[in-house]
């Protein structure tokens, strides 16, 4: 019966991923605004289905004046408008150099009227329509597939934002003069590397904030730090430490340009970046050339560099919601901000209540994008096909992604992993994953929750996708921090450890699909989850003050003792490093950063959200720990396994790869698994079966708070164990994990151990 069902599953999957010739072409329309070969003509091209009118306006310039010619667009078929322009007839308009542009668009809710000039309401029928229509051409609107984008809709010399607003008080403002604008960028001859084709069993990824990664960082110029540029400086330390994959916070475009115009004051500032207004751009605040065209030539010259050192680069996507946001008063749905996909085509592009009149909200930022929508499905497949094809990105991390798996457009959220016109499964199709064994592809990687609704999906996710594994963080921090308050099982342990074939074995997926982490980006380091017993956001500059944040951290101070704060977090790093499936750790968590208890940064560009590169003593202890466990990991296959152990139940019966232990030698069998009072587990893993240099490997771990002695088992024929690391307190140092051949003999078979309380052994045999 298992194995019919596996089947049928394995057929789902092969028939959602499709064959070559079924999938759709990257852009087929042409969206966007793009030279010819000859650079002597450019064609703009954008989709709306529903406007009556939309012309195209000509700058030549960011900001600060009008525009130099306004043209109008042509509709052709499947609602896309189009128009081509000679490079001679845009400098006759006083248009040279860089181009600049935007749209403005009528229609239903605002008809076309000739006497309409800009700032009037004429023709103007209503804020939104019975169909959910929100045309204003007083917006001048952005390119949805805008390469680039000159600056944000706030910045520091222009942070009236009710301008953008459509309502009664702003509707007939007109920002032409101040939106943003699209960028016109001709191909440049930057070249990305060659891309790894490592597979993502074997990663060890990284976690990082582009701009947080060197801002702090004095051996990197000034004028570098915080930039592609300088990020790609970091190459070889994270390369060094033992990282195969850096996974940047997201990098398209957002509101950041205000973040330092009165730096003590996070009010509005948005440093993580989840708030995109351009899923083509990259960030031009990022950018040590911020020149038209610069950040996209740096942002490819980080890539190589990323990828001259082995290491993919891995980007973290919103397609959930926009930079548009939502509703500005839940009491009053006329009034939204208007920057782009909203006033071309808002029901296509967002999800709405049934009765049209309001965002559709799953993500709790405002309101949710359609990711139904064919049109809407086709800018996220076309953005991601240009990072990966054109700006050299090797995969993605995908916020909030069972947005991403929507079965239904508006007044509707349903949750469908096995509705083949998804778009997660359109992804996945489109942009074929990476093969298990390694290879060509892209790797794809959700955070597979949102709010509300069937949206918790952990485990759910279709074939192609690995996920961020909360099951893995929800049993590691109660296991070490809440120790008799908290129920935890033995065999809880041991299926996060093998690589949770509970969440991930029933569908034909592997443990590579697991992205085990105990720590992320929105919420404690590693450093203050085993340091805090709760969070304090609401503290000054630079720690602060944040709003928000999770109340229930499964965090402890461990009882105030320095000393057992970093045991614990050994303890974290080297479970993880240990365990099946694809670790991920924070930028910083390698050498114990901490942000003082601040569980929710997301506003903090400030030094102190910044990773620190002054290290004391025991920061660089540390962080030679990490590194030696990344280390460790790396050279034994074992620890990657492509596929679950072989007869890892959990069950007490006899395991070919890998076989659980009680302190005493005794193999572990169901009882004492499913047992929350016992609180310490060994397990053996079988080198021999992985083609691994240790013939096996012996973890113990122990949760109780007092030391427990546990006895060897086989350690195989003419071997004996030796000790690679000890978290207790009694072995920190520099040399904590021992580099091969230079680890500590301790006996043969039936030796006994003894482990400190909360402490984790790792041997292997030799």
């Amino acid at each position: 019966m298992q194995l019919h069902r596996l089947m049928i599953v394995a057929l789902i999957a092969f028939a959602l991923l499709g064959s070559p010739a079924s999938k759709a072409a990257i852009n087929a329309s042409g969206l966007g605004a793009d030279y010819d070969a000859t650079k002597t003509n450019v064609t703009f091209k954008i989709y709306s289905s529903r406007a009556s009118r939309i012309e195209l306006f000509l700058y030549s310039s960011a900001s600060g004046t009008q525009e130099k010619a306004r043209r109008v667009m042509t509709l052709g078929t499947g609602g896309v408008w189009s128009l081509t322009i000679p490079v001679a007839t845009l400098g006759g308009y006083g248009v040279t150099g860089t181009v600049y542009y935007g749209y403005r668009a009528w229609g239903p809710n605002w008809p076309y009227n000739a006497g309409w000039t800009k700032g009037s309401a004429l023709g103007f029928a209503s804020d939104v329509d019975a169909a959910g229509n929100r045309f204003n051409p007083n917006k001048l609107l952005v390119d949805p597939y805008a390469r680039e984008l000159s600056h944000d809709p706030l910045t520091p010399t222009m942070s009236n934002g009710t301008v953008y607003a459509s309502g009664a008080l702003y509707r007939n403002q007109d920002t032409g003069s101040v939106a943003p604008k699209a960028i016109v960028i001709a191909p440049d001859t930057v070249l990305t590397g060659t891309k790894p084709t490592r597979a993502l069993k074997d990663d060890i990824i990284y976690e990082v904030h582009v701009r947080g990664l060197t801002m702090n960082d004095t051996s990197i110029a000034a004028a570098y730090r915080g930039t592609y540029k300088g990020a790609g400086l970091k190459a070889a330390y994270l390369a060094g430490l033992g990282v195969t994959a850096v996974e940047f916070l997201p990098l398209q475009e957002t509101q950041n340009d205000t973040n330092e115009l009165v730096p003590t004051d996070t009010a509005g500032d948005n440093y993580w970046g989840y708030m995109t207004l351009g899923f083509f751009a990259p960030d031009r605040r990022y950018a040590y050339d911020k020149a038209p065209g610069g950040p996209t030539k740096e942002f490819k010259a980080m890539v190589k560099a990323f990828h001259d050192k082995g290491i993919k680069v891995l980007i973290d996507v919103v397609y959930n919601h926009t930079g548009e946001g939502g509703v500005w008063n839940p009491a009053d749905k006329t009034t939204y901000n208007i920057y782009g996909m909203r006033g071309l085509d808002n029901p296509t592009y967002y999800s709405l209540t049934a009765d049209r009149q309001s965002s559709w909200d799953n993500t709790g930022v405002g309101g949710n994008y359609n990711t139904r929508n064919l049109v809407a499905q086709n800018l996220i497949v076309d953005s991601l096909a240009y990072w990966r094809n054109t700006l050299g990105v090797d995969g993605y991390r995908y916020d909030l992604a069972s947005v991403l798996g929507n079965s239904c457009e508006h007044g509707c959220f349903n949750y469908d992993k096995l509705d083949p016109n998804t778009a997660l499964n359109r992804i996945v199709r489109e942009l074929p994953p990476r093969p298990a064994a390694g290879g060509t592809g892209a790797d794809h990687v959700a955070e597979p929750w949102a709010i509300g609704g069937n949206s918790y999906q952990v485990g759910n996710f279709p074939a192609g996708w690995a996920e961020w594994n909360g099951s893995y963080r929800d049993t590691m921090r109660p296991l070490q921090n809440r120790l008799g308050s908290v129920a935890v099982t033995p065999g809880q342990l041991a299926s996060r450890v093998a690589g949770s074939s509970d969440l991930y074995g029933d569908d034909g997926r592997r443990p590579w699909h697991s992205v085990n982490f105990i720590t992320a980006h929105d919420g404690f380091t590693l450093k203050d989850l085993y340091s805090c017993n709760g969070k304090n956001n609401n503290q000054p500059w630079p720690m602060g003050p944040s709003d928000g944040g999770e109340d229930h951290n499964v965090s402890w101070d461990q009882g105030g003792i320095a000393a057992d704060q970093r045991k614990a977090a050994r303890n974290g790093m080297a479970l993880m490093m240990l365990s099946g499936g694809v670790p991920m750790i924070v930028g910083g968590d390698e050498a114990l950063r901490g942000i003082n208890c601040n569980n929710n940064p997301y506003n903090l560009d400030s030094s102190a959200n910044w990773l620190d590169w002054t290290w004391s003593a025991a920061e660089s202890n540390f962080q030679a720990f990490a590194k030696g466990m990344m280390t460790f990991r790396k050279a034994h296959p074992a620890l990657r396994p492509l596929n679950f152990y072989s007869g890892s139940d959990n069950n007490g019966n006899v395991m070919e790869q890998l076989r659980w232990f009680k302190p005493d030698g005794g193999v572990a069998d169901g009882a004492y698994m499913g047992n929350a009072n016992n609180h310490a587990l060994a397990w053996r893993i079988d080198g021999s079966e992985f083609g691994d240099t240790a013939s096996a490997i012996y973890v113990a771990h122990n949760a109780w708070s007092a030391q427990v002695n546990f006895t060897l088992p086989w350690p195989g024929t003419g071997k004996s164990w030796y000790r690679v690391t000890d978290t207790c307190n009694w072995a920190e140092g520099a040399t904590q994990v021992r580099a091969p051949g230079l680890e500590d003999a301790v006996g043969g078979e039936s030796t006994v151990y003894g482990v400190c309380g909360r402490g984790t052994l790792l041997l292997i045999a030799k």
